[in-house]
């Protein structure tokens, strides 16, 4: 049934069927104790403190951040063991990565010297240093070191330092969104690991003691193994999946996350006009790969009906025999291509079940990109 059972709820609104949600949590908890590695799950996907919470009680080792406001947000809701997957450049954020410090489990990226200075002229005084993990760039042309020169001259750097400690690398394969097909997404995550290893071998060469060898994208653990010798996975968006990551496994079941809309008007003999747009869906599309997405968004139950465009306010549906089928102010939940900013775009999410409301979630870490 393309209408949805929630239609006592104003829209738009965020929805997340509990019972997929646990379902996807349960799935990437087995697999990392398959593997026999900690499951560090990136909170950018929903930015809310109760699944996070969530996650760590089905058995997750700590969380995974991309912002310091995130993780002060965080951690003022008992999160306390938390990794900032990303290079935080600039003093004032780095005195509020040590505040945090003083209170909780915490570590960042870094890539650079110049953010190393950084951090010890920070920490100089401070009783407990700050604890980091190089960033090793392994094909998503992003941040991280390159070459083996790179990652050598900054290991011996931060060995220069009293308050800037090395504890391991970290990577994200996420060029295996773009893979052409699931072997090459395998392949791409295998060859991201085996960089990813080699660099810490590198830097256990050089006599540094480190405990952590981190990896992760979920297309790469929806399909591939893990290389022994990772101790940490990283995924995010396995939480609640989207069109993008539905596309990649060919299944968009698992999907727990939609955005609820309203049918505002039907114009013409096939367009339909919904209360749900880029504010409220983002205009987010991936053009190749396995997690390759077409339209901007998928309408929940239907036969691979898209979004056709959207406005700010508005999303748009070409299609005759949809609109035939559909009265002006019934619901729908569309499935969004992206999840992770489509999250930030609410100020809470609907926790339901069968039909029924079972609370509200407010999104904490709405806006904190700072």
């Amino acid at each position: 049934m393309v209408k949805s059972p929630y239609h006592f709820i104003d829209t738009p609104a965020l929805l997340i069927d509990n019972d997929l949600m646990k379902n996807n949590l349960l799935f990437m908890q087995e697999k990392a104790n398959q593997y026999h590695v900690n499951l560090r799950p990136h909170t950018k996907t929903h930015r809310m403190p109760e699944l996070a919470r969530m996650q760590m009680d089905g058995g997750a080792y700590g969380i995974t951040v991309a912002k310091v406001g995130e993780a002060e947000v965080m951690a003022e809701n008992g999160l306390a063991n938390i990794f900032v997957a990303n290079e935080i450049v600039g003093l004032s954020k780095l005195e509020r990565v040590k505040a945090l410090n003083r209170k909780i489990s915490i570590r960042i990226g870094v890539d650079s010297e110049y953010q190393i200075n950084q951090l010890e002229e920070v920490f100089q005084n401070e009783e407990k240093g700050i604890e980091v993990l190089i960033e090793v760039e392994v094909g998503e042309n992003r941040s991280g070191v390159i070459t083996d020169e790179q990652l050598i001259n900054l290991a011996k750097h931060i060995q220069t330092k009293k308050k800037v400690i090395l504890k391991g690398v970290f990577s994200h394969e996420g060029h295996s969104y773009k893979a052409k097909n699931i072997e090459a997404c395998i392949e791409a995550a295998i060859e991201s690991q085996k960089r990813t290893l080699r660099a810490g071998t590198m830097i256990k060469e050089l006599g540094i003691a480190i405990d952590t060898i981190s990896i992760g994208a979920t297309p790469s653990m929806m399909h591939g193994g893990i290389i022994e010798g990772i101790t940490e996975i990283r995924p995010g968006t396995y939480i609640f999946m989207d069109v993008g990551q539905g596309s990649s496994i060919q299944n968009f079941n698992k999907c727990a996350a939609t955005v609820l809309a309203t049918i505002i008007s039907k114009p013409t003999d096939e367009r339909v006009v919904l209360d749900a747009g880029a504010k409220s869906l983002t205009s987010q599309n991936r053009s190749e790969g396995i997690c390759a997405t077409h339209g901007y968004g998928l309408v929940k139950n239907s036969n691979d009906l898209r979004l056709s465009g959207v406005f700010d306010e508005h999303g748009l549906i070409y299609n005759k025999e949809f609109r035939d089928s559909m009265e002006i102010g019934d619901k729908i939940e569309i499935i969004p291509n992206h999840i992770c900013p489509t999250c930030n775009l609410y100020e809470k999410a609907y926790l339901v079940s069968q039909g029924t409301i079972l609370r509200e979630i407010p999104i904490l870490c709405r806006g904190k990109s700072q």
